[in-house]
């Protein structure tokens, strides 16, 4: 008999199938109800702060640099609004359109443009890039009139330098420049941002921690195309403090015009305290130029300039100092005891030592010469044989004396320290030993010896005060916001010259004689109203003894002067370098007149217009002229 047939399906398979189903619905449904316990409960806090951060934005508000001023108040730098374009990353929906546009509408860079933008990746999308600053009117208004196309694009207002004085002073005060991406890895810049503008020279750089405001910001509400809604909350910026510098403005412009478009350097400092009236170095340059994208050709211009203007002089330049270097071999003669006021020597016009001839600057020679002579007329034959009798190691003590051969520490970045060399110095330097006909090159301040400007200016400071060596410096006070004074600076006293006070009065005799004798090779630096003591000199580039006909400018001797005023109490001390200028007397001295004279007015003891030199006679030849051409040793 057959089984009866099951009509109805089999319900295992089902079964499994269903509980399968409702398994993996139960699983889904437990791994949605987790992610929204994580979302609402674990992460809440990070997406409200992510969802604030796409309705709320940062706006940073640069803080104005502190100003600059002269030791008076006058004002040397401040600051000015300018206009930049910025760029939110967030709200760009076309990186490589809006670069193009920018580009093309704007006059920029691409690759220039595509660098910032390289450069500002590490921080949040939704913080503003600067990728233009200063931009004109015509670049304002269209972006204006573009606003809606350029989404993300913004224009901000930042305070800029303003140069009072255009290009005065440039290489003291410096200039500002974009920070770098070396600096931004720095920790001296840990606080700064991309795009941010920091002191790349001069004051600006040296005392940036001091000018360099704190900056603030506004947090903006934006809809969802970025556009502004209302401003939630506002941090005030803090302006940086304002430097109070030791300079003089008006001597300062002084200098500047007296070098004119020459190539030099002057230094003016007060003897009694180390204060620099006036830093001079030229040619100067536009230090606003920096702060905006420099024309091409201008830059070019500045780089082929073979007066270098871009380099200060007065801090890095290091010259052979000449016959300005033998006061030092005069002091070390006297301390030493080889020679006293009435040592003499008689000068043909040259020096025989060993084999070679040493030439005295007056080939027809001086005749007999004593110490006063030997400064008053700079007889190179007198030092010379002071200098062989001497040695180079003996010269470079008293020269290191004066504080010579290394950095002053006036308070600027990439001080040069000169060079004084002796026998060690020339073994470990060059492996090779000293010879002895090196030391009368040296006598004279030639051969290896080498001194900037501001070093000069310490020496014959140090010599008219007799014996203090202060530190140079700059800056005078720093005052923050509200007056109050954060910093002020005393003079400091950094050594010593321990010479015997017989030692200074001989040597500042023959030094007033250079200027106010006749023959003295510095009459051009007289005043008429006040007594003036100093020395001239010229030192050589290149060696060009049978040269005839023009020296081409580069092959030319400089030209310097260092002085004190007044004799009889000094109060300033100035140096003066003229490069090629060839004869300190007609190049260097009319500068450090001009500087001293201008010091003097500004006390109320110069009130008339000096008068020029008048040239006297004694026996036929005009014994006041400075300088007097020839072939010189150094003069």
């Amino acid at each position: 008999m057959k089984q009866p047939q099951n009509i109805l399906p089999d319900d295992d398979g089902g079964g499994r199938r269903i509980i399968g189903l409702s398994l993996g619905a139960f699983a889904l449904f437990f791994l949605l109800l987790s992610r929204l316990w994580y979302l609402q409960v674990v992460n809440a806090d990070d997406l409200l702060n992510q969802s604030e951060n796409n309705r709320l934005r940062f706006v940073p508000v640069a803080a104005p640099r502190g100003a600059i001023l002269d030791r008076n108040g006058k004002v040397l730098v401040s600051n000015t609004p300018s206009f930049s374009v910025a760029v939110i990353p967030q709200d760009v929906k076309n990186k490589e359109q809006l670069i193009d546009n920018l580009a093309r509408h704007l006059n920029l860079d691409r690759k220039e443009i595509e660098e910032k933008w390289a450069k500002g990746q590490g921080r949040a999308k939704y913080y503003p890039l600067v990728v233009a600053s200063g931009i004109t009117r015509d670049q304002m208004e269209f972006l204006e009139e573009n606003r809606l196309s350029l989404s993300g694009v913004n224009m901000e207002m930042k305070p800029i330098r303003a140069y009072t004085n255009g290009a005065l002073a440039s290489h003291l005060l410096g200039y500002l420049g974009e920070i770098s991406e070396e600096e931004l890895n720095s920790e001296r810049y840990q606080e700064y941002n991309a795009g941010d503008y920091v002191g790349k020279s001069g004051i600006e750089r040296s005392w940036e921690q001091y000018l360099h405001g704190t900056d603030g910001g506004r947090q903006i509400e934006v809809d969802a195309r970025g556009r502004f809604l209302r401003t939630v909350e506002e941090t005030g910026s803090s302006v940086g403090n304002t430097v109070l510098l030791t300079i003089d403005l008006d001597m300062q412009k002084v200098a500047e015009q007296a070098l004119g478009d020459r190539a030099g350097a002057a230094v003016a400092m007060d003897v009694n305290s180390g204060e620099i009236l006036a830093f001079a170095s030229a040619p100067d340059f536009d230090p606003a130029l920096f702060t905006g994208r420099m024309p091409p050709e201008v830059w070019k211009k500045y780089l082929e300039d073979e007066r270098h203007p871009l380099e200060n002089k007065a801090l890095k330049g290091m010259y052979p100092p000449g016959s300005t270097f033998k006061i030092i071999t005069a002091i070390a003669g006297l301390e030493e005891g080889l020679i006293d006021e009435h040592s003499g020597i008689e000068c043909p016009g040259y020096y025989k030592f060993g084999n070679g001839t040493f030439r005295c600057w007056d080939k027809k020679g001086h005749g007999h010469v004593e110490l006063r002579k030997a400064l008053r007329e700079s007889c190179d034959v007198y030092f010379y044989k002071l200098a062989e009798r001497l040695g180079v190691n003996r010269i470079a003590a008293y020269a290191k004396r004066f504080g010579m051969g290394a950095p002053l520490g006036i308070g600027l970045d990439n001080e040069k320290g000169g060079v004084i060399p002796t026998e060690e110095w020339k073994l470990k330097r060059f492996g090779k030993k000293w010879f002895q006909g090196e030391t009368l090159s040296v006598g004279i301040g030639q051969g290896y010896v080498l001194a900037t400007p501001v070093q000069l200016a310490s020496m014959i400071s140090t010599v008219a005060n007799e014996g203090t060596i202060y530190r140079p410096h700059l800056v005078r006070k720093v005052i923050d916001s509200d007056g109050k004074v954060l910093q002020e600076f005393s003079p400091q006293v950094i050594g010593k010259a321990g010479l015997k006070p017989q030692t200074y009065r001989l040597v500042k005799e023959g030094l007033f004689a250079v200027v106010n004798e006749p023959r003295g090779t510095g009459g051009m630096a007289r005043l008429y109203e006040v007594k003036v003591a100093g020395k001239t000199g010229s030192s050589q580039v290149v060696k060009l003894r049978d040269s005839k006909g023009d020296v081409p400018y580069r092959f030319r001797d400089h030209a310097l002067f260092v002085a004190f005023a007044p004799y009889e109490k000094p109060e300033i001390a100035v140096a003066v370098i003229v490069e090629h200028g060839e004869h300190g007397g007609s190049a260097a001295a009319p500068v450090a007149a001009r500087i001293l004279r201008s010091y003097f007015e500004g006390k109320g003891v110069i009130r008339k217009p000096v008068p020029k030199p008048v040239l006297q006679e004694e026996g036929g030849e005009s014994v006041a002229e400075p300088d007097p051409g020839g072939e010189s040793g150094s003069r």
